[in-house]
C-alpha cells in the first residue's frame, strides 16, 4: 500500500511527510501523560476516553481553552519552543481548577508557516511536560501547516482542557461572608498576559533581552518573561481535601480588577493591601520602562499573584500550612468585605 505523499502539494508548501516525522517524535512526550482513562491511541480522528466516575453522585464536565498569546514571539526571537506548551496546558488546567475539577484530558492546535519536525516536537514536549504537571492526559491534538498564512518560523498554539469533579464539591461563594480570608499563590512572573503591552514597553523585537540583568536576579529580559506559567492545580487539589474552599481566581488578563470579582458573591468586595503584595522585579521593571500607573499595572497583569483563594477566616491558618507542604509560598493577601469589586488600598 503506497504511504500518503503528494508532490503538488508539498510544491504549494505543505509538507504531508514532514508531518509524519513530527507525529513521531513527540510519541515519546506524549507516552509521559497517559494515564487509566486513555483508551485510544495518538493518530485516530478523536481521542477517547473513559473517567473514572465511582463514588460520585453527579459528575460534573468542566472544560477550559485558551492560547498563549503574543508571549510566543519572545519564544521565536529567543528560538527556544519547549516551554510555551507548558503556558498552554496552565492557562487551561488552571481555569479548570478554579471551579474545583480535576483536568483529566488536553488537546492542542498548533498552526505553523513551516512545519520543521524538530521544533513541532519541541513544542508539543512543553505540552506535555504541563499535561504530567497539572495530572491530565494529552490524548490529541493536531498541526496544522499554513504557507503563506504564518511566517516560515512562526507558529501559534492553542488547546482545551477538560476537567470533572462531583456536583457536591465544586468550590461556590453562596456562603461567603465578611471576613473570609483571600489568600495569593505567586506567579512566577509576568505568565501568559498582557505581553501586546510588554512588547511595546520594551520594544522587544528590537531590544537586548540576552544579556544578564542584575535587577532581574542575574538573568536576562528574555529569559525572564519566557519563564512557563505556574500549574496549581495539584496544590488546590490537594487544599480543598482539608480546608473550605469558597472561591478561585485565577489572575489572567485584565488583573486583579477583572479576575478576582468573577469569583465574588454579590454584594461583596475583595479588600487587598497593596503592601501585601509581594511583586517580583520584573513589574516594576514594566512600570518604570512604560511610565505605566499603578492601577494600569494591576488591572493589565497578574503583579506576583497567579491565584487567589478564598477561605473562612478561621480555617486560613490550615490552609496556609497546607499550601506551604505543597511548595506554594502563599500569604494572606486580603479579606472580604461588603462591597462591590476590588478595593485596593
Amino acid at each position: 500500500m503506497d504511504k500518503s505523499y503528494s508532490e503538488s502539494y508539498r510544491k504549494a508548501g505543505v509538507d504531508i511527510t514532514a508531518g509524519y516525522k513530527a507525529v513521531e517524535l513527540m510519541k515519546k512526550h506524549i507516552g509521559r501523560t497517559m494515564n487509566k482513562g486513555v483508551v485510544s491511541d495518538i493518530g485516530g480522528f478523536g481521542g477517547l476516553y473513559e473517567p473514572d466516575i465511582k463514588g460520585m453522585k453527579r459528575p460534573i464536565l468542566v472544560s477550559g481553552t485558551d492560547g498563549v498569546g503574543t508571549k510566543l514571539k519572545l519564544a521565536f526571537l529567543l528560538d527556544k519552543h519547549d516551554t510555551v506548551g507548558i503556558d498552554c496546558v496552565a492557562m487551561c488546567a488552571n481555569d479548570v481548577i478554579c471551579c474545583g475539577a480535576k483536568p483529566l484530558f488536553f488537546l492542542d492546535y498548533v498552526a505553523v508557516g513551516k512545519n520543521y519536525p524538530e521544533k513541532v516536537a519541541s513544542i508539543v514536549k512543553g505540552v506535555a511536560d504541563g499535561c504530567v504537571e497539572a495530572g491530565c492526559a494529552l490524548i490529541g491534538g493536531e498541526t496544522a501547516e499554513m504557507p503563506g498564512f504564518y511566517p516560515e518560523n512562526e507558529y501559534d498554539l492553542a488547546g482545551f482542557c477538560v476537567g470533572m469533579v462531583d456536583a457536591d464539591k465544586v468550590f461556590s461563594n453562596e456562603d461567603m461572608k465578611k471576613g473570609d480570608a483571600i489568600i495569593a499563590l505567586p506567579s512566577s512572573g509576568v505568565h501568559s498576559n498582557g505581553f501586546s503591552l510588554v512588547r511595546k514597553v520594551f520594544d522587544i523585537e528590537n531590544a537586548d533581552i540576552k544579556t544578564p540583568v542584575a535587577e532581574l536576579g542575574g538573568v536576562s529580559l528574555g529569559e525572564t518573561l519566557l519563564t512557563p506559567t505556574r500549574i496549581y492545580v495539584k496544590s488546590i487539589l490537594r487544599l480543598a481535601e482539608s480546608v473550605k474552599i469558597k472561591a478561585v481566581s485565577h489572575i489572567t488578563g485584565g488583573g486583579f480588577f477583572e479576575n478576582i470579582p468573577r469569583s465574588l458573591k454579590a454584594g461583596f468586595a475583595a479588600k487587598i493591601e497593596k503592601e501585601s503584595v509581594v511583586i517580583p522585579p520584573i513589574f516594576d521593571l514594566i512600570r518604570r520602562a512604560g511610565k505605566i500607573d499603578e492601577r494600569d499595572m494591576f488591572n493589565t497583569f497578574n503583579m506576583g499573584v497567579g491565584m487567589c483563594v478564598t477561605v473562612p477566616a478561621e480555617q486560613a491558618d490550615k490552609a496556609l500550612e497546607i499550601l506551604h507542604s505543597s511548595n506554594e509560598n502563599a500569604y494572606i493577601l486580603g479579606e472580604i468585605v461588603e462591597g462591590d469589586g476590588v478595593i485596593l488600598c
